[in-house]
């Protein structure tokens, strides 16, 4: 059927909701009706993720039952209905609605499912997964996306977000469920009698928290250092307020301000354009706050609190200073191997997990510790993926992961990132450095004189709707058919096409395997330390490049970074 066909009989079917049929029948924008029903909402590697809205090619209940009727048909064939299915969710508008209605879908198809009665962080989920013995999870979230977006994230029995095979066999499933008539439901009454549908809360909260605390490695610093070191945090309006607060209390950190704007749950993220910690515009009133208690270091998880961003205070100058996800994950990842190391604690065979466009330093930290590193594809689900690998061959025991995308997990209690362990792992770095009458950022400056002044940076396009898609795919293909041979006066060295796993040595021409999965993404190694790579989002209408180097200086590799991306950039126009 064409788009329109789909519009008229969502505009009539009475299997829709009033309210439905009626916001569809108030649109008089056409290039609108063929955005929203051009395409199915694609379920993607990990799940969906959307604009809130009535239509195929939106979030709403019943493009969240179709995709869960998909999941369902896999378990089923998989043997796993008994284990059931955790469910989370966030603070995002219809959060818990979606939750629900995927809760009754899979209780419909006689599955059971164990659903946070509220609001979660997703890596908790992750946690919960395991800690339940679930055959699966689903998050409901967006994670840091703009307000009008809402997704669900699917994750497997190992506490990871879905990996091949399991990936590509529930997008056939789901693929498969073409009629919306036939995804099944059921009401939470009689779910619940039948004993399909469980609320879970406080005591998977009460274990997730004993989780986290056995990750801190200098306990008796936060106490010494607790009167002294003074925190502002802000959820941003999201799921990690409680989980945040309760970590560092228990630690015994006693000055925590949060922001009081965005504090409290709020999907309108009324204070936020945009509630990413990567956005300098998520922290006005944070700084705020931070210089009117004179805070030592600012923290920001986002709406499912995967994600931690970070500012801290140069007493040099008196401004705060903020990090990327690289320069905060380095701060971490080498106090774990350098403190693990010292107090005897470090596990036989460690291994560190990045992703290929995280920075270079943590190649020259894990070989400083002796620690072996292994690269995946972008997405935390890759280094997840890792540490089952790692239990399954008992080859490494997984130490530190990270990612650029201020992403990070210490200990295999869970397998995806988890901001909640990185504010109490930073909190406790910072109040180590304090000890010693260093910032974060004197620890920071230390570590670029040591390893080298690595930088790092990323742009991004956004190209809406079905020409966008269309204009995305021909950047892709024009730089396949046309590498460049030198980027701002840097040779290309070797070229890597995930999507044909490949890697070809440009001098000698010679072509070896990435080893890694297939995936629509280039990467050029270039010279002096230099690369970029290119990829489309998973998760949003947008064509993301990224770029690293190694300078002499702040200012060497801030301008090298500069010229890498301007050529890049005109590269690709």
């Amino acid at each position: 059927m064409s788009y329109k066909e789909i519009y008229e009989q969502w505009c009539t079917d009475e299997y829709f909701d009033e309210k439905t049929r009626e916001e569809l029948k108030a649109l008089t924008d056409e290039k609108e009706i063929e955005d929203r029903f051009y395409r199915s909402l694609e379920f993607g590697t990990g799940g969906l993720r959307g604009v809130i809205g009535a239509g195929t090619n939106r979030m709403n209940i019943y493009t969240v039952r179709q995709a869960t009727q998909g999941l369902a048909n896999y378990i089923i064939s998989q043997g796993g209905q008994e284990k059931g299915v955790a469910i989370a969710y966030d603070s995002r508008i219809m959060s818990p609605e979606f939750s629900k209605e995927a809760a009754l879908c899979l209780n419909a198809n006689g599955i059971k499912t164990y659903r946070f009665e509220s609001l979660r962080p997703t890596p908790e989920l992750s946690f919960a997964v395991r800690e339940l013995g679930c055959i699966a999870g689903i998050v409901v979230t967006a994670s840091h996306n703009p307000r009008e977006y809402n997704g669900y994230k699917v994750y497997w029995e190992d506490g990871a977000q879905i990996t091949p095979p399991h990936d590509k066999n529930i997008l056939a499933e789901v693929a498969k469920v073409t009629d919306l008539h036939d995804c099944k439901t059921m009401s939470r009454d009689e779910a619940r009698e039948k004993g399909l549908y469980v609320n879970i809360g406080e005591k998977i909260d009460d274990a997730y928290m004993k989780e986290l605390k056995k990750q801190s490695i200098h306990p008796d610093v936060i106490r010494e250092m607790a009167k002294d070191f003074t925190i502002v945090y802000t959820p941003l309006n999201g799921t990690g307020n409680k989980p945040v607060r309760r970590v560092l209390k228990e630690l015994g950190f006693e000055k925590v301000f949060v922001v009081r704007e965005q504090e409290a749950p709020d999907g309108n993220f009324p204070t936020l354009p945009y509630p990413n910690p990567e956005d300098p515009n998520a922290y006005k009133l944070a700084l705020e706050l931070a210089k009117e208690v004179d805070a030592d270091i600012i923290l920001a998880t986002d709406p499912d609190a995967d994600r931690l961003g970070v500012y801290c205070k140069d007493t040099k100058t008196g401004e705060y200073v903020s990090f990327t996800g690289n320069m905060s994950g380095m701060l971490i990842a080498e106090y774990i191997l350098r403190e693990r190391t010292l107090e005897k604690t470090m596990p036989p065979h460690p291994a560190l997990v990045e992703t290929i466009v995280t920075t270079d330093m943590a190649k020259v930290i894990a070989a400083d510790y002796d620690v072996h590193l292994i690269e995946v594809l972008t997405g935390f689900k890759f280094i997840g993926e890792q540490i089952k690998f790692f239990e399954q061959n008992q080859s490494y025991h997984y130490v530190f992961g990270l990612e650029e995308s201020y992403g990070c997990l210490a200990g295999t209690y869970a397998r995806d990132k988890d901001a909640c362990v990185a504010v109490m792992l930073l909190c406790e770095v910072a109040a180590f450095y304090k000890k010693q009458g260093k910032t974060l950022w004197d620890a920071m400056l230390d570590m670029y004189e040591k390893y080298g002044y690595f930088k790092e940076g990323l742009h991004t396009i956004t190209l809406k709707g079905m020409d966008g898609a269309a204009q995305i795919q021909n950047m892709m293909d024009k730089a396949r058919k046309n590498p460049p041979m030198e980027l701002a006066g840097l040779k290309v060295e070797a070229v890597r096409d995930y999507t044909k796993d490949e890697r070809k040595d440009v001098k000698t021409g010679e072509v070896t395997p990435t080893g890694l999965p297939s995936s629509n993404v280039l990467y050029y190694e270039l010279s002096n330390n230099s690369w970029c790579c290119i990829r489309p989002s998973g998760t949003e209408p947008k064509i993301k490049f990224y770029f690293g180097v190694k300078g002499e200086s702040l200012e060497d590799s801030a301008q090298k970074l500069d010229a890498l991306k301007d050529a890049l950039i005109q590269f690709m126009s």
